[in-house]
């Protein structure tokens, strides 16, 4: 029997690249999303033959059905095993001087490109459970700890990994009974690329600009945040070898957080007040 087939979006960086290495070397065939050609070069060359890109780009309704297709010739009769909805994108600033285009394009990546994309290979899903049996298939978000503790200035990516948690719960209940496993995975501060594109918005931003005028000390305090985080990251590998638990385990986690960070916030979160909560947040923010 052939190596099971598993899609990893957004694998140029991060989370999804060491998701597309670390499957690919354990025993995986892997079909690693990418944007550009060139990154689909480098990662076959890293991986071997044991992983080929394919371009998707997850925003586009289009690229997806074209991406699924092609993924549906790949696998055959073999069928996916596995999809890692991994692709993301950071919407910040202030909600007040965020346009309804900087939402849509937030969840257009976040949220609405992975549902299309699992609706999409929800059949060739379906051949893996027929060929290897019941409980097979595994459907994988990456969320984030922001799908539980949200943040100022992160309002847009704090609401689309809430939004991608409560997908999972749903579309869990949903494939029960087709014997798909639906896992969530929460990560905290990941060594990524996310952090650098987090501060390009605070650099936008002047002493003289009007929305540093009114949000000034919320939007410096998660930059100090980000750069805390950045500089505590643990590496991808460790979300990567949690999601390999994920698909080769018997009783796959169906959410589980992912660092310290991640898991005392949730912990807090759990059992504080949301008003307490919120206090403790902005006092470790240091927002007066």
């Amino acid at each position: 029997m052939s190596d099971p087939f598993v899609l990893v979006t957004g694998s140029s960086t991060g989370i999804g690249k060491a998701c597309a290495l670390y499957l690919a070397k354990n025993g995986f065939s892997v079909i690693a999303g990418v944007r550009k050609t060139d990154d689909a070069k480098t990662l076959e060359l890293a991986a071997g033959a044991n992983l080929q890109g394919i371009e998707l780009d997850i925003a586009n309704s289009d690229s997806i059905a074209a991406a699924a297709a092609k993924i549906t010739e790949m696998t055959g009769e073999s069928g996916l095993a596995g999809i890692v909805n991994n692709a993301g994108i950071s919407v910040s600033g202030p909600m007040e001087f965020l346009s309804r285009d900087d939402w849509r394009k937030q969840f257009e990546v976040n949220v609405f490109g992975h549902v299309d994309v699992t609706k999409a290979l929800l059949p060739a899903l379906r051949k893996d459970v027929a060929r290897r049996g019941f409980g097979s298939a595994r459907i994988m978000l990456i969320g984030s700890i922001a799908g539980r503790v949200s943040m100022p200035i992160l309002g847009p990516y704090c609401a689309s990994k809430h939004a991608i948690a409560s997908i999972a719960a749903s579309l869990r209940m949903e494939l029960r009974k087709q014997g798909i496993h639906v896992c969530l995975i929460e990560p905290g501060a990941i060594q990524s690329e996310i952090w650098r594109k987090g501060e390009e918005f605070v650099d936008t931003t002047s002493n003289g600009d009007p929305i540093r005028k009114l949000y000034g000390p919320e939007i410096d305090a998660v930059l100090r945040s980000a750069r805390h985080s950045a500089k505590n990251a643990i590496p991808a590998e460790v979300v990567a070898r949690l999601v390999h638990r994920c698909m080769t385990s018997a009783h796959p986690p169906r959410r589980r957080t992912v660092g310290r960070d991640a898991m005392f916030a949730a912990f807090l979160r759990r059992i504080l007040p949301g008003s307490v909560f919120d206090r403790v947040l902005l006092a470790a923010l240091k927002i007066g």
